[in-house]
């Protein structure tokens, strides 16, 4: 039978137990992503080294198996304030807390401990392959005249694989997101909101595959979140970031996306540190490319996303 690649129904549902099927279901739990794909069987291959009278190949034992998924997740609201959006699951997944205020907002903000998994489902076409005990990490895409994007890097616990009828999916929950322009989305760093022409932030999860006698797991070992931001180069009297970054100042980033409630995303960031800026042009115009280090002030607060 000829399976097509257009035909994918992704699934992902948080586990109350680590590694233990949560079994998301295509009514409740469907994801709606983008560029889905998946890296079925990732590992290590261990060659048997066999001593023999003759020369050949002597094949490998497939060890350490795992699973990893990269998609991309548009950023937009649930349509009502308050209310999680119906991408949540996957920033839990990505080693971030999820704060609900009923009506007003919801925040996801890292953590250094107790980070969640999830069970994703991923169908190619007739095809299950589960993924269990997933974590990953995700960077954020802010670029004019584009739609806005997280892209996902999820790994997880090789699970069953087998011939299985692609579901029927809802996927009424996730609502359309708008374009990155001027009437949309607002931009400051350290205070400068001059015209940017885009910034991107990556959470900077390190996770590693432990599979251990008696034990495996993907962990979320460590954080170093990262990001870039392109401003129009203006005089010295309008910014002066050569100054801030031999300064070794840091300042706070605000940047939010969206005007109607229910759809408005910020991502807010008290203590970013600015490092060597460098020069580039688009269409002919000089800019100053960015790097930023997000440093937490008070501890797992280096970087928020709210969904208001």
């Amino acid at each position: 039978m000829t399976r097509f690649i257009r035909n994918i129904a992704a699934l992902a549902k948080p586990e109350v137990t680590y590694g233990v099927d949560a079994a998301p279901t295509g009514a409740a739990n469907a994801m709606l992503l983008v560029n889905a794909r998946i890296d079925p069987l990732l590992g290590e291959e261990v060659n048997r080294e066999l001593t023999l009278p003759y020369m050949g190949h002597q094949g490998a034992i497939l060890v350490g198996d795992y699973v990893r998924m990269t998609a991309e997740l548009e950023i937009a609201g649930s349509g009502a304030a308050g209310t999680a959006p119906a991408g949540g699951v996957l920033l839990r997944a990505c080693g971030m807390s999820e704060t609900i205020t009923a009506g007003v907002d919801v925040k996801y903000a890292p953590v250094s401990s107790l980070q969640e998994s999830a069970s994703i489902y991923f169908n190619l076409d007739g095809v299950l392959h589960k993924m269990l005990g997933v974590r990953g990490t995700l960077t954020a895409n802010l670029t004019p005249r584009q739609i806005p994007r997280f892209a996902l890097t999820l790994t997880g616990l090789l699970g069953p694989i087998a011939d299985t009828v692609l579901p029927v999916v809802d996927l009424t929950k996730f609502i359309k997101p708008v374009p990155v322009n001027k009437v949309n989305t607002t931009f400051s760093l350290h205070g400068h909101a001059g015209a940017c022409e885009g910034v991107t932030f990556d959470l900077g999860n390190q996770i590693e595959p432990r599979m251990l006698i008696g034990q495996e797991k993907i962990e979320h070992v460590d954080r170093v979140m990262t990001g870039n931001a392109i401003f129009e180069a203006t005089n010295l009297a309008g910014k002066n970031w050569f100054q801030t970054a031999l300064a070794h100042t840091t300042g706070v980033l605000a940047a939010q996306h969206g005007t109607v409630a229910g759809n408005i995303v910020k991502f807010d960031a008290p203590a970013v540190q600015i490092g060597r800026p460098t020069y580039g042009e688009t269409q002919k115009i000089v800019n100053n490319s960015l790097p930023l280090m997000f440093t937490p002030a008070a501890g797992n607060d280096e970087f928020t996303i709210t969904f208001q």
